[in-house]
C-alpha cells in the first residue's frame, strides 16, 4: 500500500467535529478517516467529513459549498481514486496538493466523469444551501435505487463505472486494524506540517492509539474465535480486509461492483455457494438496498447481520476507530445461530 501526498479538492463541511477556536482545520472525505485523524490529533483538530452519513462514495456529489472549505483546511486526508472517484480530477490538481494526502497511490489523470462533476458545480455555484442539500438528498436516492434496486437485472458483465472493484486493491482499507495504523502514522507525519500543533502531544495520543488498538486486536481475535466455522458472505468488497486480517471464512460476495445491479448468473453463482455453505450468514451495509438480497436468499436458511464500513454511528472522538473495530466484531458475532437475525 502506498501513501503519498497528492491533491484534494472537497468542499464545506458535511458534518464538523467541533475543536477549540484555535484548532488546526482538518478535512476527510469519508468519517472512518475522521476517526484516525481524532485519535492522533484529539481535540487539537477540527475535522470536517465531507460524504455525510447514509451516502455512497463511491458515487457521492460534492456540492460547490463542500470545495470551499478546502480552502480553509491545514490537511486534507482522502484514501484515493479507488474509492471517491468523483474527486480524482479536483484532488490531483495544482491547488491542493501541498496540502492534500492519499492513502493509496494516485495516478495524476483526469476523466469526463470527473469533469462532468466540476462543470455541474461550478454552474450551481450561487444557489441556496438548502437547495443543494435537498437536490443531493434527491439525487442519491435515485442513484441507490437505479443502481442496487433490480435483483433481476440482467447485466452479466461487471463493466467499470468509475469505481474498479475486482481489479486491484481495494480501496477500503481502514477496516484492517494493521492499515489503520500505518495510516495513522501517516496522518501525525502531515500533521507535524501544521502551524500551532503541540508535536509532544500528537506523539502521546499515537502512542496511546496503538497501545488501545493492540489490545483491542487480542479481544477480537479471542472473540471472533466462535465464528470460526461459520460461511461468511459480504455484499461487497468493502469487508475483505477486515476478513484477511482475522482470518475469518469469507466465501463470496454479492456484487463485484457495487454500482452496479449484480448479473444473474453471478447471481446463480452465489446462490449456490450459500446452498453449499456451512451456516451461511451474509453480512450487508446500510449504504445499499436491502430488498434484493432477501428476495434472492428466499427458501434458504440463511442469516443476516448489518455493520457499517462507514461508521455512521461511531461517535467522532480519540476511542472512536476502537469502537469502530469492536462493532465489525460485534456484527460479526451477530452470525452465530443463537444471535443472528434470520
Amino acid at each position: 500500500m502506498a501513501f503519498r501526498n497528492t491533491a484534494l479538492a472537497l468542499g464545506l463541511a458535511t458534518s464538523v467535529i467541533a475543536a477549540p477556536a484555535n484548532a488546526a482545520e482538518i478535512v476527510t472525505s469519508v468519517k472512518p478517516l475522521a476517526l484516525l485523524v481524532k485519535a492522533v490529533a484529539g481535540d487539537s483538530a477540527e475535522v470536517t467529513t465531507l460524504v455525510p452519513p447514509g451516502s455512497n462514495p463511491h458515487n457521492y456529489s460534492m456540492k460547490p459549498s463542500q470545495r470551499r472549505a478546502l480552502d480553509r483546511a491545514d490537511a486534507i486526508f482522502w484514501v484515493g481514486p479507488e474509492l471517491e472517484t468523483f474527486l480524482a480530477r479536483l484532488l490531483t490538481g495544482p491547488e491542493f496538493e501541498a496540502r492534500a494526502v492519499a492513502f493509496m497511490a494516485v495516478e495524476k489523470t483526469a476523466n469526463d466523469h470527473d469533469h462532468a462533476h466540476e462543470s455541474h458545480e461550478d454552474h450551481h455555484d450561487g444557489h441556496e444551501e438548502h437547495h443543494e442539500d435537498h437536490h443531493d438528498e434527491a439525487h442519491h436516492h435515485e442513484e441507490a435505487t437505479d443502481h442496487h434496486g433490480d435483483a433481476a437485472a440482467d447485466h452479466d458483465g461487471h463493466q467499470d463505472h468509475g469505481h474498479n472493484h475486482g481489479e486491484g486493491e481495494d480501496p477500503h482499507i481502514w477496516v484492517d486494524p494493521d492499515m489503520a495504523l500505518e495510516m495513522a502514522h501517516t496522518i501525525r507525519e502531515r500533521l507535524e506540517t501544521v502551524e500551532g500543533l503541540d508535536q509532544q502531544q500528537l506523539d502521546a495520543n499515537l502512542a496511546s492509539f496503538q497501545q488501545q488498538l493492540t489490545a483491542t486486536e487480542r479481544t477480537i481475535q479471542e472473540q471472533l474465535e466462535a465464528v470460526s466455522g461459520i460461511s461468511l458472505f459480504a455484499y461487497h468488497s468493502a469487508f475483505n480486509h477486515f476478513a484477511e486480517h482475522y482470518g475469518l471464512n469469507l466465501e463470496g460476495l454479492l456484487t463485484l461492483n457495487p454500482e452496479l445491479s449484480p448479473g444473474a448468473r453471478h447471481i446463480a453463482e452465489v446462490q449456490e455457494q450459500l446452498r453449499q455453505a456451512n451456516q451461511p450468514c451474509l453480512l450487508t451495509e446500510p449504504q445499499f438496498n436491502r430488498q434484493w438480497w432477501h428476495s434472492i436468499t428466499e427458501d434458504m436458511d440463511v442469516t443476516f447481520s448489518t455493520w457499517d464500513a462507514l461508521a455512521t454511528d461511531i461517535e467522532p472522538s480519540r476511542e472512536g476507530y476502537i469502537q469502530f473495530q469492536q462493532s465489525i466484531a460485534n456484527a460479526v458475532m451477530q452470525c452465530l445461530p443463537e444471535q443472528a437475525e434470520h
